[in-house]
């Protein structure tokens, strides 16, 4: 799978995430939610155009959305993992993982 679909796959993945119920409430979890959101509206700007970003100018246009999306995953997983949602923290979790994979791919 090329870089362009990984990415697409991605940030369909994040927005499955979104869009499934969450398992715990609180002001916490519900400001995690707001944080993956942020998270999915910055990859899905560039989820249309980035197949028809050359391939030399995939990482340097790539990179950065990746790096904070990640970061912003990474604050909505810690807390989740507070608010005890364990379940959707492992999945964050895994959404990390997945970028971390396509970053060392470009």
């Amino acid at each position: 799978m090329n870089i362009s679909d990984r990415y697409r796959e991605l940030t369909d993945d994040v927005q499955l995430l979104l869009d499934s119920p969450v398992d715990a409430s609180g002001d916490e979890v519900l400001k995690a939610q707001r944080i993956i959101e942020q998270a999915a509206q910055e990859m899905e700007e560039l989820e249309e155009l980035v197949g028809e970003i050359p391939q030399m100018k995939l990482e340097s246009k790539l990179t950065p959305v990746l790096l904070k999306s990640h970061s912003q995953l990474d604050r909505a997983r810690l807390l989740l993992v507070e608010q005890g949602a364990e379940d959707r923290a492992a999945a964050v979790w895994e959404l990390e993982q997945k970028i971390y994979r396509l970053l060392n791919a470009l």
